[in-house]
């Protein structure tokens, strides 16, 4: 693993400039926002406030693309089972709230206050960085909350990441594609190595990866810890798929309940193969975990998790967010937008972090679409900014684009652009929350 100095990565730049609805400084205390790679800081502070990550059973979900909807999938039917389900996710689009959730909801400003405020001289005096503490802060409060169990998703990579510090019931990794290579690595087995780190000794594993070499990385390191291996192809699970803009209706065949009919509201192929991972998850799961047929069908198609493929119908006309912010997610965006029957024209706005490959990333987006935005997400700290100008020449494109770092000028132009056609904002979570709050969205609704 790479490790630059004085490098900022997990609170996405969002939660230093502001938490939504939360004022951070009553929650958290002033942090290091450097990368401190070890668990030993995060160890320390979880055994001074009694082990909170001790008190009820987790799930660890890691990955490159997909984990969070596999947390989400998980999180609503096991609520469906009657569990008091905690989720730790990041990074989040409008609040900071919104990365700790009970049964799909965020936990209140008041609620996540009062947590820190019982945790702030701890957390300061631990010598934490901010991803770390606000992963001590998510056990701390889940115990709080007496949940039944909590979903934990990887920040980055896995086998340094402040969350591997559970002993999980078990252990769940999406797939890996390139993303992060200035911390993970400069290929796919490195990247997968780290990402591996999450598998513990006798703790099973599942996967929905299938490059054959990182299938045999995966494995191998489950069968030296005495791991149940399972991966799963979805391409062979999932049966008369059909995309819309409402979401996706197919069969899984499953060993647990046969041939399951599922409706999902999350749009896409990739998250067809994103509700199978889970499912197999949730078959895996011990006996007070495993949930019925009804609580699978029921969780699945009431599924809540914003700004992937999300259709908004708006007064103005059709919007479209989705958190795409690597190569890979770009091209399951690519993959299902013509699926959607979106009205035309369609209009991209598309803003990229400086860190990403954004001349990988770009073509296929301008491939999708006749005229397109680039702008500067406002919430992207300035050391990750990339250079809409410096991009567009970089790919030499083939097509109508505007180039407008004030993001709202940016959202109006490709407002005017696509007339009663569709916007879609794209690129990272940085650019679909900030026009989630220009436009006045909130991401989970009046909670």
């Amino acid at each position: 693993m790479k490790v630059p100095p004085d490098t900022h990565f997990s609170t996405g730049g969002k939660a230093l400039q502001g938490g939504g609805d939360v004022r951070l400084d009553r929650v958290l205390p002033p942090l290091s926002v450097g990368v401190e790679w070890g668990l030993g800081r995060t160890v320390d502070a979880l055994d001074l406030l009694g082990n909170p990550h001790r008190k009820y059973p987790t799930v660890h979900v890691g990955g490159t693309n997909g984990k969070g909807s596999v947390v989400a999938v998980l999180g609503s039917v096991l609520g469906h089972h009657g569990k008091r389900v905690g989720l730790y996710t990041s990074p989040h689009l409008c609040s900071f709230r919104e990365r700790f959730q009970i049964n799909g909801v965020p936990v209140s400003a008041e609620e996540l206050e009062a947590a820190g405020e019982e945790v702030r001289s701890l957390l300061h005096d631990a010598g934490l960085t901010f991803f770390e503490a606000a992963t001590v802060l998510a056990f701390h409060l889940f115990a709080r909350a007496q949940v039944d169990v909590a979903l934990v998703e990887v920040g980055l990579g896995g086998r340094l990441d402040s969350t591997n510090v559970i002993s999980p019931e078990l252990v769940a990794i999406t797939n890996v594609a390139l993303d992060h290579s200035e911390y993970l690595g400069d290929t796919l087995s490195e990247i997968a190595s780290e990402k591996a780190g999450i598998i513990k000794r006798g703790v099973p594993v599942v996967t929905a990866e299938r490059d054959p070499e990182l299938l045999g990385l995966f494995r191998a390191r489950a069968e030296k810890l005495d791991s149940p291996f399972h991966a799963i192809d979805p391409a062979l699970v999932i049966q008369e798929l059909e995309v819309a803009p409402r979401g996706n209706a197919f069969t899984l065949a499953t060993s647990a309940w046969g041939e399951l009919p599922l409706i999902s509201p999350l749009p896409g192929a990739h998250q067809a193969g994103n509700v199978a991972l889970a499912v197999r998850c949730l078959e895996l799961l011990p006996p007070g975990l495993h949930p019925d047929q009804e609580a699978v069908m029921e969780g699945v198609a009431d599924v809540v998790w914003p700004g992937r493929i999300q259709i908004e119908n708006l007064p103005d006309g059709v919007w479209v967010f989705d958190v795409a912010h690597n190569v890979a997610g770009v091209a399951a965006l690519a993959q299902s937008l013509p699926l959607l029957g979106l009205p035309d024209p369609v209009v991209l706005l598309v803003g990229i972090q400086g860190d990403k490959d954004w001349r990988s990333m770009l073509p296929p987006l301008f491939g999708m679409t006749r005229e397109a935005v680039l702008t500067q997400p406002p919430s992207v700290p300035p050391e990750r900014r990339w250079h809409p100008l410096e991009a567009a020449g970089a790919v030499d494109p083939e097509l109508n684009l505007h180039i407008l770092p004030n993001f709202e000028d940016a959202l109006a132009s490709a407002r005017s652009a696509a007339g009663e056609g569709s916007v879609v904002v794209t690129g990272s979570h940085h650019t679909v929350g900030d026009a989630m709050n220009v436009l006045g969205i909130v991401p989970y609704g009046a909670e």
